[in-house]
């Protein structure tokens, strides 16, 4: 199972870029940092610089033949560099139109509101979402974690780093189910 971490070079939320990361290599799947830019992903915690990530992927320079699966990271000012980048909001896209699973936390909805994906979608978010998602045709829902097969593909869906337990379970299941229950 390869899946592929969208983010912009920096505003990702750290733990939600971690903690997801971890859960993809403890389900014995291959995570991969695909990113706007070449070089390294400034991560933060809240609105203090965190740590440094190294990308292994130029977004535009791979497609979504190469992974199983997407997870989009949240942190406010990710998503919204990542949706002003044509080539990442047609790369997610690209995974709705592949019928492959893909995997929101926080504000990382807002990339899916620009790729026009959450029309007739059931999801969650950070709640000041709410209202994009509502104007771009989904519904939107406060829970912890939301599955949505309402679509052309399984979208996981949750609101927020206390949550990240329960995202993490959900879309790694869901993952390994759209695998056929391999690794």
């Amino acid at each position: 199972m390869k899946v592929a971490f969208l983010m912009a070079p920096q505003g990702v939320e750290q733990i939600e870029l971690t903690t997801p990361w971890k859960a993809v290599e403890e389900a014995g799947g291959t995570p991969q940092l695909v990113s706007t830019k070449p070089g390294k992903v400034q991560a933060f915690h809240h609105l203090d610089k965190g740590d440094t990530f190294p990308v292994d992927k130029v977004v535009g320079e791979v497609g979504v033949a190469e992974y199983d699966a997407l997870v989009l990271p949240g942190g406010v000012a990710n998503p919204d560099f990542l949706r002003m980048d044509d080539r990442a909001v047609a790369f997610v896209r690209d995974f709705f139109g592949a019928g492959k699973p893909v995997a929101a936390i926080c504000h990382g909805p807002w990339t899916l509101v620009e790729a026009d994906v959450v029309r007739g979608r059931t999801l969650t978010s950070w709640p000041s979402l709410r209202t994009d998602i509502q104007n771009a045709g989904g519904s939107w829902v406060d829970e912890q974690v939301k599955v949505c097969t309402g679509g052309p593909n399984t979208l996981i869906t949750s609101r927020k780093p206390d949550d990240l337990k329960a995202f993490c379970e959900a879309f790694t299941e869901e993952f390994r189910a759209a695998r056929g229950g391999g690794g």
